[in-house]
């Protein structure tokens, strides 16, 4: 249920009014009412705190928890990180592959258009705070079997109306609803735009991922191929043997398990290569026919990542500065809800010309206008607005909770990839050893069977320890890569206001 007093003087004065003058003495009675209702209802706007303030930032901690191998890992002179952080790792193919990405992935168009479903909404939200103007033309031809009253006689005949109008209208914001959901709006503008910079690092990021993946895999099919070769080898050399009595049949049937063993991981190696290039072309916005990457068994080089503070880091991410966004947003809905609770005051006015031919419609006669404040306060609602503020309130909770859960997420990510980036670069280092150690011994073995000295069964668990080494040694630089990146992606990670 809603109260509401209107002040609007109707038309003008008639003439028998104008003689007595009480139109007129209602006229200034209602002028000042007007005035009063206004001035009063200012007066209350002054007193009216509908504004909540979020919580303070969440405050990073001093440094990382891993630290200390962070900094023993970067060299003195490193440089700063660009914001196109993967052209450290110095590979024309995968620069070439970022640009496109920005280009033609669907996920940042459509995170574009978010963006500007956004600024809509504000540049709406905007226009609310100012007056509202429409104008009207309308005709009507009417009868009624009591007849139409024009000019102090009964025409019992068809009668045409003619109005011409201009409205006018306009909700002062008295209690700040208007600015705070423009202010909400601006904060969701803004957070809808760390979202697409979020998008876009996590876009890059995962095409990253994907590239040394590819490339991993391409290493890993030269691997099995020169196994392949080598397994090939070793069974025409034990089948001489076995022909000429020196081998025993089992000693052949090993090899050939070897081979055909090899043969399917090679088959298998290709088609993971191919689903990468797939996914590689999908990301691009491209079927995967489009798309055919020449091969490359050589990995990138790992670069350096340079030091920098937790705080450095809430700054930069956008992921975390959308979700702060959103608790500003959260908490101006608030205010707006609880704005519902004060009375709506609506000044309008309205004038034009009403008769019954166009031709003489624009004449002094015909004249109409109306002008006033209207005043509207719910006195019961079911617990509507109650429920509404409350709601309000639980969406902010769950933003800011949203928020800090955003920055320990982000916080752990980076000492994750931290510890992993330092140790997986000494693994690297003692996986490269063991693979020189492991293909020098099966050098040895070989030999040694060629001489007849050591039997099948030694070379090829010598053949299966090189082959694991090597392998192993691939699968430590892919995951040094994607640590490494992911830290880049981190510290490179920049976002701009809407």
């Amino acid at each position: 249920m809603t109260t509401s007093l209107s002040l609007s003087p109707a038309t003008p004065p008639l003439p028998h009014e104008r003689a007595t003058g009480q139109r007129a003495s209602g006229h200034r009675l209602t002028a000042a009412a007007g005035a009063a209702l206004l001035a009063l209802t200012m007066l209350m706007s002054g007193c009216a705190v509908t504004r909540v303030d979020p919580p303070a930032p969440l405050q990073a901690p001093a440094q990382y928890k891993e630290d200390a191998l962070w900094k023993q890992a970067r060299p003195a002179s490193a440089e700063p990180v660009p914001e196109q952080w993967w052209t450290l790792f110095d590979d024309a193919v995968l620069n070439d592959l970022q640009h496109r990405l920005v280009i033609g992935n669907e996920n940042l168009k459509a995170a574009v258009a978010q963006v500007a479903g956004a600024r809509a909404a504000l540049e709406a939200s905007r226009s609310a705070l100012f007056p509202t103007l429409s104008v009207g033309l309308s005709g009507t031809r009417s009868a009624s079997p009591d007849g139409n009253v024009s000019n102090g006689t009964i025409n019992r005949g068809p009668t045409n109306s003619v109005q011409a109008s201009l409205t006018a209208s306009w909700e002062p914001d008295l209690w700040g609803r208007l600015r705070l959901a423009s202010e909400g709006a601006g904060a969701t503008l803004q957070a809808t735009a760390d979202d697409l910079a979020a998008a876009r690092l996590s876009a890059q990021a995962t095409l990253a991922q994907t590239y040394f993946s590819l490339r991993t895999a391409e290493a890993q099919e030269a691997l099995y191929d020169r196994s392949v070769q080598a397994y090939q080898r070793f069974l025409d050399l034990t089948q001489a043997r076995y022909q000429s009595g020196v081998a025993a049949r089992s000693d052949v049937l090993q090899a050939q398990t070897q081979l055909r063993s090899a043969q399917a991981q090679l088959l298998e190696t290709r088609s993971t290569r191919a689903q990468l290039e797939h996914a590689i072309a999908v990301l691009l916005g491209l079927p995967p026919s489009a798309l055919d990457l020449s091969k490359s068994a050589a990995l990138p080089t790992p670069p350096e990542v340079p030091t920098m503070l937790p705080s450095q880091l809430l700054e930069r991410r956008p992921d975390i500065a959308a979700a702060q966004r959103r608790v500003a947003s959260a908490y101006a809905q608030i205010g707006v809800a609880d704005a519902a609770y004060f009375p709506s005051l609506t000044l309008s006015g309205s004038g034009g010309y009403r008769g019954s031919t166009l031709s003489n419609l624009l004449s002094a006669p015909n004249l109409f206008w109306s002008l006033g404040p209207s005043l509207a306060q719910a006195i019961f609602d079911g617990g509507q607005r109650k429920l509404a503020s409350a709601q309000a309130r639980t969406s902010a909770e769950v933003a800011t909770s949203t928020y800090r859960q955003t920055v320990l997420t982000a916080l752990q990510e980076v000492e994750d990839n931290l510890i992993l980036a330092s140790h997986l670069r000494e693994e690297a280092r003692l996986q490269a050893e063991a693979v020189d150690a492991a293909q020098r011994n099966l050098a040895l073995v070989t030999d040694q069977y060629r001489a007849g000295t050591v039997s099948f069964l030694e070379v090829t668990t010598a053949q299966n320890s090189a082959f694991t080494a090597e392998a192993s040694l691939l699968s430590v630089r892919n995951r040094q890569l994607a640590a490494v990146s992911l830290l880049l992606k981190n510290v490179a990670g920049k976002w701009a206001p809407a």
